[in-house]
C-alpha cells in the first residue's frame, strides 16, 4: 500500500497530531487567557477526527503495525466523541475552582492519540507506543489540582502503580518476542500455532495483567478507588470511560489476532479476572459513603462483564463487549456530569448522605441521576440492561453458565449500593439549596439519561448493527 493510502488510514490520527501541536504553540504564546479559544479548538478537531475516522477505510499499513478496522474506527469514533465531551466539562468545571488553564484540552487531545493508537496496533510496539502516550497525558492529568493534597496523592498513586503495570506489560512483550521472535500479530499468531512454547504463555499473562491495570479490573484495580476520589471530577469521566474501552478492544485484538489459538489458556485468566471483579467490585462498593469511591468500586464490577464478553472468543463476544463499553461509557460520563452539577456553599457534594432530599431541590437532576443509576445497575428496560444481555448471550453461548450466574448475582448485589442511592435522594430530608450547576454539566447529564431511556432504544437499533459490521473485518483476517 503507497504512502498516500496509508495516511490516508491514519487520518484521524493525522488530523489530531497536528491540531494539538498548533494548538500547544498558540497556547504557550498566549497563556491562561487563552484558556476558552484552546478548549474550543481542541473540541473541533476531536470532533473532525470522529468524523473521519466514522468514514474512514480499511487497511493494514506501515509494515502492519497499523491496522484500520471496523471495530478501530468504530471504537475511535466514540473516543473522540467522549473526549470532546470531558473537554467541555472541564471548562466549567476548572472556571469555577478558578483553575482554568490551556493545558488540560491539550492533555485530552494527547491522551486522545494515544488511545486512537492503541486501538490500532498490529503489532507489541505499537501496543506500547499508544499506551504510554495515552498514560503518560493521564498522569498529568490526575494531579492537575497540584495544590490539593488528595489530588496529588491520586497523581502519584496512579503514576507509581502505572509505572508498575507497565514494568509487568514490558516483561510479557520480551517473553512474547523472545518465544516468537516476532513482534507482529500475525506472525506471532503463526508461532504460536507452529509450537505453543510455554514462555509465549507466561507472556501473554504477563501483557493480561498489564493491560488489565489499565481497565482497573481485580486483581489489579488497587489504584482506582483513591484515584477517582482524588482527581479532578472531569478527569475522573475520562478515566472512567474511554481509555478502558481503549484499552480492552487493544486486549481483545491482542488475544484474538495474535493469540487465537491459545483461547482455552487465555480464556481461564480472563474468567478469573472476571470473577475477582465481580467479588471485589460488588463487594466492595457496599461499604462505600464517597460518591466517586462508590463509582470507582462499580466500575471494578463492570469491567468484570467486560472480560466476560472477552473470555468467549467470539466475533459475538466482540460484538458485546463494542456495545457494552459504548453503553457504559455513556452512563458513566452522564453520573459524573451530575455530581459535578452538585455543590453547597462553592463545596463539591461528595458524600452520598449529601444527596438527601435531593428530589425537593432539583428534580430533573435527581430524575437523571435516577435512571443513570438504575442503568449502570443492569435494570431493564434501560440501556446498561441491554450491554449486560448481550454479555451474557456471548458467555452463555460459549458454555460458561457459571460464570454467568456469578455476573447476574454480582448485578444484585450493586442493587443495594445504587438503591440506597436513590432512596437518599427521593425519601430523605434536604440538606438546603444547592449552588447554581455549570450550564454544561446539567445538560451532559440529561443528554446521558436520555440516551439511556427512554431513546435507548433508538440509539441500540443503530448501535447494534455498526457494531456488527464493526466485528465483520476485526483484524482484517
Amino acid at each position: 500500500m503507497d504512502l498516500t493510502s496509508a495516511l490516508h488510514l491514519a487520518l484521524p490520527e493525522l488530523i489530531l497530531a497536528v491540531s494539538v501541536l498548533g494548538i500547544l504553540v498558540y497556547g504557550a504564546l498566549r497563556g491562561d487567557k487563552a484558556a476558552g479559544s484552546v478548549a474550543a479548538l481542541c473540541g473541533a478537531a476531536l470532533i473532525a477526527a470522529a468524523f473521519a475516522a466514522a468514514f474512514n477505510g480499511h487497511g493494514k499499513v506501515f509494515n502492519g503495525s497499523f491496522i484500520a478496522d471496523g471495530v478501530a474506527n468504530f471504537a475511535k469514533t466514540f473516543i473522540y466523541i467522549a473526549s470532546a465531551l470531558i473537554v467541555v466539562l472541564a471548562r466549567g468545571y476548572f472556571e469555577r475552582q478558578n483553575n482554568n488553564r490551556f493545558e488540560f484540552p491539550i492533555l485530552v487531545t494527547l491522551s486522545a492519540i494515544g488511545m486512537s493508537m492503541m486501538v490500532s496496533a498490529g503489532d507489541l510496539i505499537a501496543l506500547y507506543i499508544g499506551l504510554e502516550l495515552n498514560s503518560l497525558a493521564a498522569y498529568v492529568m490526575a494531579a492537575f489540582r497540584r495544590d490539593d493534597a488528595k489530588g496529588s496523592e491520586a497523581g502519584l498513586k496512579y503514576f507509581v502503580l502505572g509505572s508498575l503495570s507497565s514494568g509487568l506489560l514490558l516483561y510479557g512483550i520480551s517473553l512474547v518476542y523472545g518465544f516468537a521472535g516476532s513482534m507482529n500479530f500475525d506472525a506471532i499468531a503463526a508461532s504460536a500455532q507452529a509450537n505453543m512454547q510455554v514462555g509465549l504463555i507466561f507472556g501473554l499473562v504477563f501483557v493480561i495483567a498489564g493491560l488489565a491495570f489499565k481497565v482497573s479490573a481485580a486483581p489489579f484495580h488497587m489504584w482506582t478507588p483513591d484515584v477517582y476520589e482524588g482527581a479532578p471530577t472531569p478527569v475522573v469521566a475520562l478515566f472512567a470511560g474511554a481509555p478502558k474501552f481503549a484499552a480492552l478492544v487493544l486486549l481483545a485484538r491482542v488475544l484474538n489476532d495474535a493469540f487465537a489459538g491459545l483461547h482455552d489458556q487465555w480464556a481461564q485468566v480472563l474468567l478469573a479476572i472476571a470473577t475477582l471483579s465481580f467479588l471485589i467490585g460488588g463487594l466492595g462498593g457496599l461499604m462505600q459513603k464517597d460518591f466517586k469511591r462508590l463509582l470507582a468500586y462499580s466500575s471494578i464490577a463492570n469491567m468484570g462483564y467486560a472480560m466476560l464478553a472477552l473470555a468467549a472468543g467470539t466475533d459475538k463476544g466482540v460484538m458485546a463487549l463494542l456495545l457494552f463499553s459504548v453503553l457504559y461509557m455513556v452512563d458513566t460520563l452522564g453520573l459524573f456530569s451530575a455530581q459535578i452539577a452538585l455543590s453547597r456553599k462553592g463545596i463539591a457534594v461528595s458524600k452520598i448522605d449529601d444527596l438527601s432530599g435531593l428530589s425537593k431541590v432539583d428534580m430533573k437532576l435527581t430524575i437523571a441521576i435516577t435512571v443513570l443509576a438504575l442503568s449502570v445497575l443492569g435494570m431493564p428496560p434501560f440501556s446498561g440492561f441491554w450491554g449486560k444481555f448481550f454479555v451474557f448471550g456471548a458467555a452463555l453461548e460459549a458454555g460458561y453458565w457459571g460464570f454467568a450466574v456469578a455476573g447476574l448475582v454480582a448485578s444484585v448485589i450493586a442493587a443495594f449500593y445504587y438503591l440506597r442511592i436513590i432512596k437518599v435522594m427521593w425519601f430523605d430530608g434536604d440538606k438546603g439549596e444547592l449552588d447554581k450547576a455549570p450550564f454544561e454539566a446539567k445538560w451532559i447529564a440529561y443528554a446521558a439519561a436520555a440516551f439511556a431511556f427512554p431513546i435507548a432504544a433508538f440509539a441500540l437499533s443503530g448501535l447494534y448493527p455498526l457494531a456488527e459490521t464493526a466485528v465483520k473485518s476485526f483484524g482484517l483476517n
